[in-house]
């Protein structure tokens, strides 16, 4: 290879490293590449209905809930078969306080959410850019969250070794 054609990849490759990729770097390339449907696009909604008086309507309000569809999302959960009270609470239901009072056996840290998100964005920032000396597919989702992966079988065994009965799981992958 002679140095021109070598200096000019070198120069290829530098320009790709600098491409700007957002603010929010996504650490996965999944193109949907097919034309079919979206099926979470359809929301069940009331038939149209003709007021008594037009004069009487109220002023378009963006971002409030229309005549046809109040409370769409209340109503997406009905027609599945859930209970559409659920959205409006912010408590977990009495059915749940034995589900609660266990998970918060420990105690809980408040602000989890938004420690977590903080986390997870630096995670990304830190692995979402470009590394030119991997060449070939990578997956970056992967190489990004590998260290917070758990080791089930290692897990297992450790479990076992101090007395504690686990469920069976299918052997491990070769």
């Amino acid at each position: 290879m002679n140095l021109p054609r070598f200096t000019f990849l070198i120069l290829c490759a530098g320009l790709a490293a600098c491409s700007n990729r957002g603010d929010d770097v996504p650490l996965t390339r999944i193109q949907h590449d097919e034309p079919g449907p979206d099926e979470f696009a359809v929301l069940p909604t009331k038939p149209l209905e003709t007021p008594e008086s037009y004069s009487k309507l109220p002023a378009p309000t963006p971002g409030a809930a229309n005549r046809v569809d109040q409370n769409p999302k209340a109503d997406g959960v009905a027609a599945l078969g859930g209970n559409p009270a659920a959205l409006t609470g912010t408590a977990p239901a009495a059915s749940d306080t034995a589900l609660v009072r266990h998970a918060n056996r420990h105690g809980q840290q408040p602000g989890i959410r938004q420690t977590l998100a903080i986390e997870d964005a630096e995670i990304r920032r830190r692995h979402g850019r470009i590394n030119i000396l991997n060449l070939g597919p990578i997956d970056d989702y992967t190489s990004a969250y590998k260290d917070e992966w758990l080791a089930p079988y290692a897990e297992e065994q450790q479990l076992r070794r101090r007395g504690i009965r686990t469920p069976t799981n299918p052997p491990p992958e070769d």
